[in-house]
C-alpha cells in the first residue's frame, strides 16, 4: 500500500497575495466575456447578412 502523508508544510500566505490572484483572475474573466459577447453579435450580424 502507499504510505500516507503525516506531515504537511504550511506556507504563509497574505492577503495581497490573494488579492492579486483573485484581480488576475476576475481581469482574465471580464476579458474573455468580452471577446465572447464581441464574438456572438459578429456572428449574429453575419447569420442575418448571409441568411435574410
Amino acid at each position: 500500500m502507499a504510505e500516507q502523508q503525516t506531515h504537511y508544510d504550511f506556507v504563509e500566505v497574505k492577503a495581497g497575495d490573494i488579492l492579486a490572484e483573485r484581480e488576475s483572475s476576475w481581469n482574465g474573466f471580464t476579458h474573455f466575456v468580452t471577446w465572447s459577447a464581441g464574438g456572438i453579435a459578429i456572428i449574429l450580424v453575419l447569420m442575418y447578412l448571409f441568411l435574410v
